[in-house]
């Protein structure tokens, strides 16, 4: 059986010689599938004293963060999950903060120290800010991974630099860190580790590991015996056991369902009747079908058979149909619910009566500039739907989107996807880079660096500009600039000047297609918008010379000129 992320835990809190209790604490392990998909939650926090609602603070922080995290998507990355659900808890401290009788007095607000880790897959991600603290034991060396956040005015006296609830924008310690097996992470107030020294912490975590409980339980006790004044939190993690499947474990859970075989019109296969074949390749098979049950029109996709030996082509055929399902949008390819058994390896889809973006511009090789704006602008609906999810296309192509009878534009085909949240889990799978069609391929693709939304720009830029012109902006060199020399001497092809197409239209173009990625629009809807608006920019830069646009008030100008200096050298 493949492995699971385990761990120990062990927990202690008390008061000590406070009257009430600031700290909060909690663990959350879910199950399967948010085991894998988003790992296991940790956090510690510490209401400030000189506050009286700082355990309120301290609460909210740390059940908001175990609870609302599990809720964000699959598909985001750990850091933007932690970071939205930590930004919405500090803004609700602060705003109760200001709502009350000590705005003016942060110090006695809603505020509270945060240390919290989240372990997924074989990474630990630790997010911190105040001066709770975070160790991690290994080797019977502890080492502390944060830093705290105190600004010291003398040797004797201090202030938090840093806290949730603090300031109004959340200012946020972020830091990775690869986990073994057998490794302990130790959190702590400033109550355990000021007054409790390493030595004493290490000795009983190795003594204790049977009982983290009471190890956690002991570093207090001794805490409060060093005459700790402040509230007693421990907590302690210890990794048990990681997910390290081999490549074997993995490819079994990939085919554990069998390839169907070629189908045939008239064939009935799991409750669909095929009535004729789409599209096939080396990669795979599409057929429209008739689902039985339901009455309506389908897609079916099958892997292709010379491919059952390939885990790396396994793996993202099913992530097609795992993408598609996170993805709302109408200008994202919907998949069918699947109602029944399955008995083979395939991929249900709406079916979609069009044509691809291909077969258009052949039907269309010369369309207006509003119809090119209309088909780009739900593209660029469709694949901001994609970054909302931090997955990024990779493979945008006119035979990747499709045109409906009624003009609805819709991306299809998410084979070469990469999703970000999968992304972090560690998968011993080799996955070779995925790269669209060479000509639509953003040029930081060919340098083998990591793509971006802008790489997903890029190919948007690419249709176009071949809608408008029915040409690719730097023909076939984009395939051969596999250095960055080689890329800086692409020179883009600007579009016609008798098109029709507007000089400012063509700048917006270019900037969507420069190589350099840091240098194209941050956002598609900053380029969709200079699409349809004069870019002042781009008037100043493609204004004609006076001698085109004013033909009478050059020469005039010209002359009055002449007419000044031969009244200088008269006089």
């Amino acid at each position: 059986m493949p492995s699971q992320l385990k761990v120990s835990v062990g927990q202690y809190s008390a008061k000590g010689r406070k009257k009430i209790n600031q700290d909060f604490h909690g663990v959350y392990i879910p199950e399967e599938p948010q085991l894998t998909s988003k790992g296991i939650a940790i956090a510690l926090a510490d209401g400030i004293s000189s506050s009286d609602v700082g355990q309120v603070a301290s609460e909210a922080t740390v059940t908001g963060f175990l609870e609302d995290y599990f809720c964000t998507s699959e598909t985001w990355s750990v850091k933007k999950s932690a970071h939205q659900v930590l930004s919405a808890t500090n803004s609700w401290l602060y705003s109760q903060t200001q709502q009350g009788q000590h705005r003016f007095n942060k110090d006695r607000g809603y505020v509270c120290t945060l240390s919290a880790m989240i372990i997924k897959s074989n990474t630990a991600y630790i997010f911190h800010l105040g001066d709770t603290r975070i160790y991690r034991l290994r080797d019977n060396n502890l080492e502390q991974l944060t830093k705290d956040h105190r600004l010291w005015i003398s040797a004797d006296k201090s202030y938090l630099s840093r806290a949730m609830g603090m300031h109004e924008r959340l200012e946020l310690d972020c830091k990775t860190l690869a986990v073994d097996k057998g490794d302990i992470f130790l959190l702590t107030t400033d109550g355990i580790y000021e007054f409790v020294n390493t030595g004493f912490m290490v000795e009983t975590m190795s003594e204790q590991s049977h009982d983290l409980d009471n190890a956690a339980k002991m570093i207090a006790e001794q805490a409060y015996q060093q005459d700790s004044d402040d509230n007693l939190t421990v907590q302690i993690i210890r990794i048990d056991d990681l997910p390290n499947q081999d490549a074997e474990e993995a490819y079994q859970q990939l085919t554990e369902l069998p390839f169907p075989p070629i189908l045939e019109a008239r064939a009935v296969f799991d409750g669909y009747k095929i009535i004729r074949t789409l599209h096939a390749s080396s990669r795979s098979h599409v057929y429209l079908a008739i689902d039985i049950g339901a009455d309506r029109q389908v897609v079916i996709k099958t892997p292709s058979i010379d491919l059952q030996g390939d885990p790396a082509y396994l793996e993202r055929f099913l992530m097609e149909e795992w993408i598609a399902r996170r993805i709302s949008s109408p200008h994202v390819l919907k998949p069918c619910t699947q109602t029944r058994k399955r008995n083979f390896l395939y991929i249900v889809t709406e079916f979609i009566e069009g044509q691809t973006l291909t077969q258009w511009m052949i039907d269309n090789p010369k369309p207006d500039l509003e119809t090119v704006r209309g088909i780009v602008e739900q593209i660029g609906k469709g694949l901001r739907a994609f970054h909302r999810l931090e997955m990024l296309h990779q493979d945008l192509r006119p035979a990747n989107i499709m045109i409906d009878s009624t003009g609805t534009v819709k991306i299809i085909d998410f084979g070469a996807t990469k999703v970000a949240g999968i992304e972090e889990i560690s998968r011993p799978i080799e996955h070779a880079n995925i790269l669209g069609t060479a000509q639509y391929t953003a040029p930081e693709y060919m340098l083998g660096e990591l793509g971006s939304s802008r790489s997903d720009l890029f190919s948007l830029g690419v249709i176009s500009y071949q809608m408008l012109c029915g040409k690719l902006p730097y023909g076939t060199q984009i395939a051969k600039a596999t250095s960055k020399a080689a890329q800086k001497k692409l020179k883009y092809t600007s579009i016609p000047g008798d098109s029709g197409i507007p000089l400012w239209v063509d700048e917006a173009l270019r900037k969507a297609l420069l190589p350099e990625p840091h240098k194209r629009y941050q956002e598609i809807s900053e380029f969709i918008y200079d699409l349809r608006h004069p870019n002042k920019a781009f008037l100043n830069k493609t204004r004609p010379p006076l001698i085109e646009r004013d033909p009478v008030v050059f020469w005039k100008s010209v002359a009055f000129i002449q007419l000044i200096i031969i009244a200088m050298l008269l006089v």
